[in-house]
């Protein structure tokens, strides 16, 4: 029988590679900044001007274009980066009842959100079957779990990131790699700063923690769920919303 593993040592990731899509963003961007001071070598894909943190390389992408999606192999090829962690951070939101929602807007949301994830993915398989390592991490929502009103585009693509999560969980699992969901409730970004007063407290109240979350909330668990310390969990969504969701 061995003795308990080193927690700090679980967490490392020295000798890792991670794609951060949305690193330009409050919640890519502490997801970015952490990876790369547990050790990573982190490349962060947003859209031109869209910075990482520093340390960060960065890759400009527009991940709603099928084109520059497919530009993103040779750029990866020529900076000579085999990725075993994917952490899709990306998304946007074009909020209306469906009635008032103009298809371009559902059109938008749902490549920005979900089809760029079944490409990034595409991506960086590969490498991650040949190594026989890696971990991919999809950020969802809880109204991709319970609905949202107003946003059904975005509640859809939130969905589809979930499933998307569980089959490639099977599908990739024989090859030692992970996938997993994570569902942020409320986290207080520029995003979430446009929306009205009320709905912000209608989320405070629904709360279990009596407070909302912060964009380091959501890049701590997303190091767990890449880390060593969950190399047993897959096919998994880990709610991080301060209870606000607890069916």
């Amino acid at each position: 029988m061995t003795g308990p593993a080193d927690p700090a040592g679980l967490l490392a990731l020295a000798g890792r590679t991670a794609l951060v899509s949305g690193s330009g963003g409050a919640i890519g961007a502490a997801t970015a900044a952490l990876l790369r001071a547990a050790g990573a070598r982190v490349l962060g894909v947003d859209l031109p001007g869209h910075e990482p943190p520093a340390g960060v390389e960065a890759l400009p992408c527009d991940l709603g274009d099928a084109a520059a999606l497919a530009a993103l192999g040779p750029a990866l090829a020529a900076r000579d980066a085999e990725v075993d962690l994917l952490v899709h951070c990306a998304g946007i939101t074009r909020d209306a009842v469906l009635w008032k929602m103009d298809p371009r807007e559902w059109d938008q949301v749902l490549r920005v959100n979900l089809e760029s994830a079944f490409h990034l993915l595409r991506l960086v398989v590969p490498a991650m079957r040949r190594l026989r390592r890696g971990s991919v991490v999809l950020v969802a929502s809880i109204n991709g779990e319970r609905g949202k009103f107003g946003q059904a585009n975005y509640a859809a693509s939130k969905a589809g990131l979930i499933a998307l999560a569980k089959s490639a969980a099977r599908e990739l699992g024989g090859f030692g790699v992970r996938v997993n969901a994570l569902a942020p409730g409320w986290i207080d970004t520029p995003m979430t700063a446009r929306l009205p007063e009320e709905v912000r407290k209608v989320a405070l109240a629904e709360s279990a923690l009596g407070r909302l979350g912060r964009p380091e909330d959501v890049a701590r668990a997303i190091l767990f769920l890449c880390s060593d310390l969950s190399s047993h969990v897959t096919g998994q969504v880990l709610r991080v919303d301060g209870g606000q969701c607890t069916a």
